[in-house]
């Protein structure tokens, strides 16, 4: 397959800005992502102690 230079460098640049947005994006909401998933694990911890690897195999907590 061959792809036109020009062709490559214009790829390049749409994908280094899409990383670059995307980089942002989660460095801007990390706070946000990292107070959501602490939030998570406490009430899992709250609902009586359950394994979080139980939940993840089977998707449901065990009772």
């Amino acid at each position: 397959m061959y792809i036109d230079p020009s062709t490559g460098g214009m790829l390049f640049q749409i994908l280094a800005v899409l990383f670059a947005a995307l980089s942002g994006v989660i460095l801007f909401f990390s706070g946000k992502i990292k107070m959501a998933y602490r939030r998570m694990l406490r009430r899992l911890r709250e609902r009586g102690g359950e394994s979080i690897e139980n939940i993840e195999e089977t998707g449901t907590p065990t009772e």
